[in-house]
């Protein structure tokens, strides 16, 4: 993906401001979730008639993964099965949660990972929701969750979610800022047997990438993340929120590593390896899931290309890695 790629998904637009995102919140801090659910209606059929690019974005993606071209309907429904998580980050993230569901799966090596207290690594996707996570965390506190995240990115959303629950927002990891300090923060919780969650799928600006096939095409995704985990040598689970239903979501937690150790002369085949895996998995969860995919832009679009340089910084997941 080219650094003008990158920049397509971090430049678009949220869908309003910050007026209309306060609204729908506090709608939802008032009102039952039967009710505002009948917002996602009319918000649906705006981002089908007027955000082309996503609508298209998701018509391409809807066809790798089901393996016939997308009906409008189809779009729709991927369409409002997003609205309905980001409606549900207002329930889960400010303690109305009665009437949700969130199952676990995989707990145990999750607990398993963090038993030795020197942390985990998380690695995620854009796939369902990562607020359920939180939702998780609360759940368990007996497990201290911090979760990487580049508030500057979506200010509005970031804000006000901030203001739903001040606690969770303190343990969010800037990734917004320069790389030493984020590692620096990230090796701290970590020392505080923290599980440090962050996804790790998108490549980010001016941030190279490495190439492995998702849903029969090749694609990239972050490289920096999988560095990050080699200079820290602490665990690594796959954590996945998926969306299940009305009000319902499934944690899936997977063994991934118990410790990455890529050695500068073997990096370019450990990492295309250990990527090759994860998009593995993440294709796997995809298949099963086909309408928790979140990644409103042309994923695909990248040119086969060599690995190149492991540099730079992402919103959601690939941040600086130590040399």
């Amino acid at each position: 993906m080219s650094v003008g790629d990158a920049m397509q998904w971090k430049q678009r637009p949220e869908g309003g401001g910050r007026w209309p995102i306060r609204l729908i919140g506090w709608i939802g801090r008032h009102c039952p979730r039967a009710l505002t659910g009948l917002l996602l209606y009319p918000i649906t059929l705006y981002f089908l008639l007027v955000r082309g690019a996503e609508r298209r974005a998701s018509r391409d993606y809807l066809a790798r993964v089901l393996g016939r071209p997308a009906t409008l309907w189809q779009v729709a429904r991927h369409i409002h099965t997003f609205a309905a998580t980001i409606l549900d980050r207002v329930y889960l993230l400010g303690g109305r949660d009665q009437g949700y569901r969130i199952d676990s799966e995989g707990t145990d090596c999750l607990l398993q990972a963090l038993s030795a207290g020197r942390g985990a690594l998380l690695f995620g996707a854009h796939v369902g929701s990562f607020d359920a996570l939180r939702a998780f965390g609360r759940e368990r506190p007996d497990i201290a969750i911090r979760v990487l995240l580049d508030v500057s990115h979506n200010r509005a959303i970031s804000e006000f979610m901030a203001e739903l629950d001040p606690q969770l927002a303190a343990g969010i990891i800037d990734a917004g800022q320069d790389g030493t300090a984020i590692v620096l923060a990230v090796a701290q919780a970590l020392e505080q047997g923290a599980l440090v969650a962050m996804l790790v799928d998108r490549v980010g600006p001016g941030e190279s990438g490495i190439e492995a096939p998702l849903l029969g095409s090749p694609a990239r995704f972050a490289a920096v993340p999988w560095m990050l985990a080699s200079s820290l040598k602490v665990p690594v689970v796959l954590g996945f929120g998926l969306c299940t239903g009305y009000c319902r979501y499934r944690m899936v937690f997977e063994p991934f590593a118990d410790c990455i150790q890529i050695p500068r002369r073997e990096r370019s085949h450990l990492l295309p390896q250990l990527i090759h895996r994860y998009a593995a998995r993440l294709d796997d969860q995809l298949r099963h899931h086909p309408y928790n995919w979140f990644n409103f832009y042309d994923f695909w679009q990248a040119p086969a290309t060599a690995e190149s340089t492991v540099a730079g910084s992402d919103a959601a997941g690939g941040q600086p890695a130590p040399r």
